[in-house]
């Protein structure tokens, strides 16, 4: 089968063991440029390395990935039930309660580096319920606009990620110019908490397969990726951040709770103690 530019492909010297999709080549088309299909990772192969993944298999592994995408959605749709329960008792002292009530998320502004994994997160945050504004942005990019797009859309949220990759030849796992993408994400965190300097005013998720976890959260993060230096799911962002969204500013989310219902959990993200964003209003207007 002809490789192209969206083919779904597999290495064959990694037993196949990840789907990527080709996003490039090199102008002698003998490597090709991947990008991860369900993980934020980027990688390259020779073309001659490549398998390409036929509809049968292809069919098999979505459904796979959705029934593991429907258990963490289930899973986060209970807790933020629990949560709804708690703020309804606890704000009529235990009496019955007349639902004349409104609530305002947290407002999230999500920049993707992969265009296709961004239009995956805003279809789980509307899921969610989740106010979100997207834009796909290069990860090289980020530096020099995120900073003005904060400012512009003033998020309770912000979400900078992409695709990175750790990569052994161009140095120690240690040294942050041995990611592909690491150093990006870590200028626009700095970049922006220049003026949002408070970790509870601006919340902050950044990261993607493999970044320098440590960098990130020394700069600003809140939440970032990856301890372990491990791939993380396509949609593990929208986890944290939608649990965030939806916590009242009243309370503060444990690291373990906000991990718990996401796809990669603690070896693939970490953070630190974080304020929520939801607040609660009255009255709902009625129609006279």
């Amino acid at each position: 089968m002809k490789l192209e530019i969206g083919s779904i492909v597999t290495r064959n010297s990694y037993k196949r063991d990840l789907l990527f999709r080709i996003v490039g080549f090199s102008e002698d088309r003998t490597i090709a440029e991947l990008a991860g299909e369900e993980l934020r990772l980027w990688a390259d192969a020779p073309v001659d390395d490549l398998f390409v993944v036929d509809d049968k298999h292809m069919s098999e592994h979505r459904q796979v990935e959705k029934e593991k995408e429907e258990s963490s959605f289930k899973l986060f749709r209970q807790d933020y039930y629990l949560l709804r329960q708690k703020r309804e008792y606890l704000s009529t002292n235990g009496y019955q309660y007349d639902q004349s009530y409104f609530e305002l998320p947290g407002r999230v502004l999500h920049i993707d580096g992969d265009p296709l994994y961004l239009n995956k997160c805003l279809e789980l945050y509307k899921k969610l319920g989740v106010p979100v504004y997207g834009i796909h942005m290069k990860e090289t990019e980020m530096p020099e606009k995120v900073p003005a797009l904060v400012d512009e859309v003033r998020p309770d949220i912000l979400v900078i990620t992409g695709h990175d990759a750790y990569m052994k030849s161009k140095g120690d796992i240690t040294d942050v110019n041995a990611y592909r993408h690491t150093k990006y994400f870590i200028r626009t965190v700095r970049e922006v908490r220049r003026k949002y300097t408070h970790l509870d005013h601006l919340m902050i998720f950044a990261g993607a397969c493999q970044s320098h976890f440590e960098s990130l959260i020394k700069v600003g993060s809140n939440f970032a990726s990856s301890p372990a230096r491990i791939n993380i799911h396509a949609l593990d962002p929208v986890y944290i951040v939608s649990k965030i969204s939806l916590t009242s500013f009243m309370d503060r989310v444990n690291v373990m709770d906000v991990l718990r219902n996401t796809l990669t959990g603690k070896e693939g993200l970490g953070g630190v103690e974080t304020r929520g964003f939801l607040r609660t209003g009255m009255p709902i207007k009625t129609k006279p």
